[in-house]
């Protein structure tokens, strides 16, 4: 299984997330290099994939182990490590890599604060260039969309030497997933695709409007006149509350009291009632 790819194994300390985006050609990368978990680290496996580098490799950073040693330990126990290719980052943001020697060209990874950036049987080393210099330029913005941007930069700068067919995007933080119940912030998969991380980047946008969290300060006071608007495009729609048209438009997740509004549900409500 040779998973021909780039990826980048990252962090964002300041807010307790873990991530891993990955594209490649072959089919439904994200059922096998992203391994990630709150508070213990990311893991990315590829080339030709050895899958027990995930649960394993979590496991021994889980354990304390930095990402070197984890990178070292998992690689000095598998005789097929000369085909292997991994990137880790552990719970303290260190980052560690390793690129085997059987690896097709260009192989190599590049390692930074809180990030590791790897690829295999790509045009040149611009792309894992391309992959660590956009990580480091775009500190500040949220890790889903600094991992997005990742994958396109690479991608512009020459990508998967044989093309395009998928990618994924896996973000962790504890109980900050759905219902404050899941790890999980956001874990999307582009299986098969002419344009991956375009599709990748569609999808963030449709996960954000349904599951992001808008700062409680940017709420919009429903005062007379913006319930008004509310009710009488709700009835326009057919329904009699705004819960009702959330919970069927699944943005039940971004209700609060009745006195006050998520712009994002007013936006998707003139969108929907504009119809």
């Amino acid at each position: 299984m040779i998973v021909s790819t780039y990826s980048i194994v990252a962090c964002d300390l300041a807010a307790n997330q873990w991530g891993v985006a990955v594209q490649s050609k072959f089919l439904s990368v994200g059922s096998v290099v992203p391994w990630a978990e709150p508070h213990v680290g990311a893991i990315a496996t590829q080339a030709y994939a050895n899958p027990r580098y995930g649960p394993d490799g979590l496991a021994l950073l889980r354990d304390g182990l930095s990402a070197d040693e984890v990178v070292a330990r998992l690689t000095g126990a598998d005789d097929g490590r000369d085909e292997r290719q991994l990137g880790v980052v552990d719970a303290n943001g260190k980052g560690a890599a390793y690129t085997g020697s059987g690896c097709l060209d260009w192989a190599g990874h590049r390692v930074g604060e809180c990030y590791s950036a790897q690829g295999n049987i790509l045009v040149s080393a611009e792309t894992v260039d391309a992959l660590a210099m956009t990580f480091e330029s775009t500190a500040g913005d949220t890790l889903e969309r600094r991992l997005i941007d990742c994958l396109a930069a690479a991608q512009v700068a020459g990508g998967d030497r044989r093309g395009q067919q998928s990618a994924s995007l896996l973000v962790v933080e504890r109980n900050a997933g759905y219902a404050q119940l899941s790890d999980v912030v956001v874990d999307l998969r582009v299986d098969d695709h002419p344009k991956p991380i375009e599709e990748l980047r569609r999808l963030y946008t449709l996960h954000h409007r349904l599951f992001g969290v808008t700062p409680r300060e940017d709420w919009l006071p429903l005062d007379a006149t913006l319930r008004s608007e509310v009710e009488e495009r709700l009835g326009r729609l057919g329904y009699d509350s705004l819960r009702e048209w959330a919970g069927v438009e699944n943005l039940e997740e971004r209700l609060g009291d009745e006195d006050e509004i998520d712009p994002v549900v007013l936006e998707a409500l003139r969108d929907a009632s504009d119809l």
